[in-house]
């Protein structure tokens, strides 16, 4: 087995059980970790921020020179500034100094996609209407109009699951958190980070460029069938083209496309959880090249791969999202397409997990096993359940390959 995917299965179990037990109590996470009870899952992410930062590799060695500092490249990030500077403003003193964070801070590696985890930052909740709507215009402006959209609607499906489940005061809205690294600048890199239950966005700024990695994305549910939000639905698009790229591999292909993850260890979980290698703690895992290359696939096959990949950077907004879709295009001849089926007999409604990578990014698909949902299985994966995490790899997560050279060439 694949030691990263492992050790995330190792450490994804204890973070379920972390999880599951403090559902006896309200976790509603108030103010800094460091001014909180901690818990087994705050602990592994902070001790984690603090290892050396490499980067997701395939050999445990970044190829450099893949990602430049490069002030053409891009578009104007001075709106972008406004907007965050104009929501820092509307914030007391109080609320100010809990957000800020200098530029290199370990805060950038701390985030979680479970709702145990104790948030640093400013949430969502301790917001008044009108700060809250400045938040939202920061989103508005840094993201694509899908991506605003998908941030939204995965915190309001945060909301349903406290319907579902009676417990208001774990699943909520507004238990979303916001960090600043740096003071938003046009010209010295700043970044900004959106923490919560199933949805994380890291946000580095430099210039003209940005970097939005690790993303993650999902939900449990994907689609409130009730409630205040009935009708929201989240993850249709990436599903099914992903299940459009597996449909249109002949059988030999999708032989090669075969991820050999395996059934891993049932007291983890086996394939219901873990078979993500990307998600939170594994700044630094290592990822072989594995499924079938794009250039062992037809020009209509690898158009829809393209497709799929662009459904995910679609995200960012437009202009930077054409930018890493360029950086994408330039490696499609080392792109890999990877993929892990539940039940093949299922069609379109297989629990499938799938993996696209490269040297510039590699996106993974899960859907996962139930941990909230009342009286769904926990053993297999189910419908209802997605995680999707986005990273940037050999050393350029949260920007940081750019804030190397930025200090290469402007020592502070």
């Amino acid at each position: 087995m694949n030691k990263g995917v492992a050790g995330l299965v190792a450490c994804f179990a204890l973070l379920v059980s972390s999880s599951t037990a403090g559902q006896q109590q309200a976790v509603r996470p108030v103010g800094p970790a460091s001014d909180n009870p901690t818990n087994r899952t705050t602990e592994l992410v902070h001790a984690q921020s603090e290892t050396p930062y490499v980067g997701v590799t395939t050999d445990g060695s970044p190829i450099r020179g893949l990602f430049a500092i490069d002030p053409a490249r891009g578009a104007s990030n001075a709106e972008l500034v406004r907007a965050a500077q104009d929501f820092l403003a509307a914030l007391t003193p109080v609320q100010r100094r809990k957000t800020m964070y200098s530029i290199d801070d370990p805060e950038w590696r701390r985030w979680s996609n479970t709702s145990s985890y104790i948030r640093e930052g400013l949430g969502f909740d301790e917001l008044t209407d009108a700060q809250r709507e400045q938040a939202f215009e920061l989103m508005r402006t840094a993201f694509s109009m899908k991506g605003f959209r998908l941030s939204r609607d995965i915190m309001r499906l945060n909301h349903h699951l406290g319907e579902l489940t009676g417990r208001p005061e774990r699943y909520s809205e507004w238990f979303y958190y916001l960090t600043f690294m740096g003071e938003p600048s046009e010209t010295e890199p700043w970044g900004w980070q959106l923490d919560g239950h199933h949805l994380v966005v890291n946000y580095f700024v430099l210039g003209n460029q940005v970097v939005m990695s690790p993303l993650f994305t999902g939900s449990e549910p994907v689609v409130a069938e009730s409630g205040r939000y009935k009708g929201v639905s989240v993850m249709e698009p990436e599903r099914d083209k992903a299940y459009a790229v597996y449909a249109s591999l002949t059988d030999a292909q999708k032989q090669a496309a075969e991820l050999e993850i395996g059934d891993m260890d049932p007291e983890q979980g086996g394939r219901a959880f873990g078979r993500g290698s990307i998600e939170l703690m594994q700044d630094n895992v290592v990822i072989p090249y594995a499924g079938i290359g794009l250039n062992d696939m037809t020009a209509e096959q690898r158009n829809l791969v393209v497709d799929l990949i662009e459904e995910f950077v679609s995200f960012n907004r437009d202009v930077h999202a054409r930018v890493k879709m360029e950086e994408v295009a330039a490696h499609l001849d080392e792109t890999y397409f990877g993929w892990d089926q539940w039940d093949a007999t299922l069609g379109r409604d297989d629990l499938f997990f799938f993996r696209i990578q490269s040297p510039v990014i590699i996106i993974e698909f899960d859907h996962q096993g139930a941990i909230s949902l009342p009286s769904s299985r926990s053993d297999i994966p189910i419908r209802e359940h997605i995680h999707t995490v986005v990273r940037t790899p050999n050393g350029n997560d949260y920007g940081k390959d750019l804030l190397r050279q930025h200090y290469e060439r402007h020592p502070h």
